[in-house]
């Protein structure tokens, strides 16, 4: 019996990029942060210090706002053939079901969390589906963690992507300073949500999340249910079922450092029976239709709850109308924390 399931020697070279691709990203996120900071870290041992101190200087004194207004956007970053192979990897499609009118802004609810958030980097971080042909006039903003924008280097590859830093201010100024046509695109479960991230485990946290409903409200931003079959599919994840003892350790982690410590694998880039890239498992991003919103500046607890429960009945029922396309049993609900 093999224990270890290599790659074929020979595989098409454009399955050689798309692995290539997803590698890139992947091990971006979990090691850029440390690649960077070592990076000008390292510049301070050499002659070329002076290179660190202005970009230092640059970076955290000049530009440190750019994250807090909309980022500093690359559509030639965002267009790069390397997002392709992303996409055909997996592969992950986007699903227009309404259309979006470019005369208003929008706040995007994106589910499930899934491990990294493939779906919603691929259709929102990059035009590898070609969101905006599909969306056009809307111009999407997927905000990260805050943390993200901290670490040198790191900070300027993910705002060339368009993402922003995360907070109710900085996304009130891109739905409210920036014109019409603006969106941002909101993981809504957030990292919690991860330790769920078990495939064919369909459950979300949203009962308590309604910072993006009060968002939608203050600024008259119509709510857009999205949600991403496939993308709790993408690894697999050690058994932690809530009020285990592993759930609690890793919830009490996660309320310290803000990331969730998940226990999770996937394949190798040259094998594929472990390792930290996702298995070639299909995402399909489902954009379901707008849910009007009238601006209300401080909206009472009753507005809140109302809008907020209209938002789970679109997204209850997105999922319903397309759960039998995209291979869940009929039988599967949506479990709403």
């Amino acid at each position: 019996m093999t224990l270890v399931e290599f790659a074929p020697i020979r595989i098409p070279l454009h399955r050689r990029l798309e692995t290539a691709a997803v590698a890139l990203y992947y091990y971006s996120f979990f090691f850029g942060a440390l690649i960077g900071t070592l990076t000008i870290l390292g510049l301070f041992f050499t002659s070329y210090y002076p290179i660190a101190i202005l970009y230092i200087t640059w970076a955290y004194l000049i530009d440190g706002k750019t994250p807090e207004h909309g980022g500093r956007r690359s559509n030639y970053i965002r267009r790069l053939r390397v997002w392709k192979y992303f996409r055909d990897y997996f592969p992950i499609t986007l699903i227009k079901t309404a259309e979006l009118d470019p005369s208003k802004n929008y706040v995007f609810g994106y589910h499930p969390h899934g491990i990294l958030c493939a779906g919603a980097f691929c259709n929102f971080a990059t035009e590898a589906t070609d969101f905006s042909s599909v969306f056009p006039g809307i111009t999407p903003h997927l905000v990260p963690l805050m943390a993200l924008f901290k670490p040198p280097l790191f900070r300027d590859n993910i705002m060339s992507r368009g993402m922003i830093d995360f907070s109710r201010e900085r996304s009130e100024y891109i739905l409210s300073k920036k014109g019409p046509g603006n969106s941002v695109v909101i993981v809504v479960g957030g990292a919690e949500e991860a330790f769920d991230a078990h495939p064919g485990n369909y459950s979300i946290i949203l009962k308590p999340r309604k910072g993006f409903v009060k968002l939608a409200l203050r600024t008259g931003a119509s709510l857009v249910p999205v949600f991403a079959f496939g993308e709790i599919d993408l690894f697999k994840q050690v058994t932690n079922p809530r009020g285990s003892w592993l759930r609690d350790i890793q919830q009490k982690i996660q309320r310290k450092v803000a990331f969730a410590p998940v226990l999770f694998h996937g394949r190798g880039v040259f094998q594929y029976t472990f390792g930290l890239l996702p298995y070639r498992k299909p995402v399909n991003v489902v954009v379901g239709e707008p849910i009007p919103v009238t601006k209300v500046e401080n909206p009472t607890p009753e507005q809140l709850d109302h809008l907020h429960s209209a938002y789970i009945e679109e997204l209850k029922k997105l999922f319903e109308e397309h759960k039998a396309k995209y291979n869940v049993p009929e039988s599967t609900e949506l479990l709403i924390y």
